[in-house]
């Protein structure tokens, strides 16, 4: 069975540190790009960021880059995404994704989906 599985959400205040961990089972993540997705309530999914499967190469929406990192563990098959100085506005689901296009940016392109990891940015 073909799986993902988010973790690492929670609870943190404006400035702070999480990061979340993609866990593959079920197929080898090394051969497909990943992709970090996040929806706040009543607005749309939209993607954060975005690895490759062939280069390591990434790309961040304007409003994370310079605070996240994406990146993976071919080994551990695990995705993560570390998000530095967080912001009320950072609040919402996190869900990761895998693609089996060596790198896309286009949501209908990632067939593997996990089931999400709250985050919540709040004093």
């Amino acid at each position: 069975q073909l799986q993902l599985v988010e973790s690492g959400g929670g609870l943190v205040q404006p400035g702070g540190s999480l990061r979340l961990s993609c866990a593959a089972s079920g197929f080898t993540l090394a051969y497909y790009a990943i992709g970090w997705f996040r929806q706040a309530p009543g607005k749309e999914r939209e993607g954060v960021s975005y690895i490759s499967s062939s280069d390591g190469s990434t790309y961040y929406a304007d409003s994370v880059k310079g605070r996240f990192t994406i990146s993976r563990d071919n080994a551990k098959n695990t995705a993560y995404l570390q998000m530095n100085s967080l912001k009320p506005e950072d609040t919402a689901v996190y869900y990761c994704a895998a693609s089996t296009w060596s790198f896309s940016k286009v949501e209908q392109d990632y067939d593997y989906w996990g089931q999400g990891t709250q985050v919540t940015v709040a004093s």
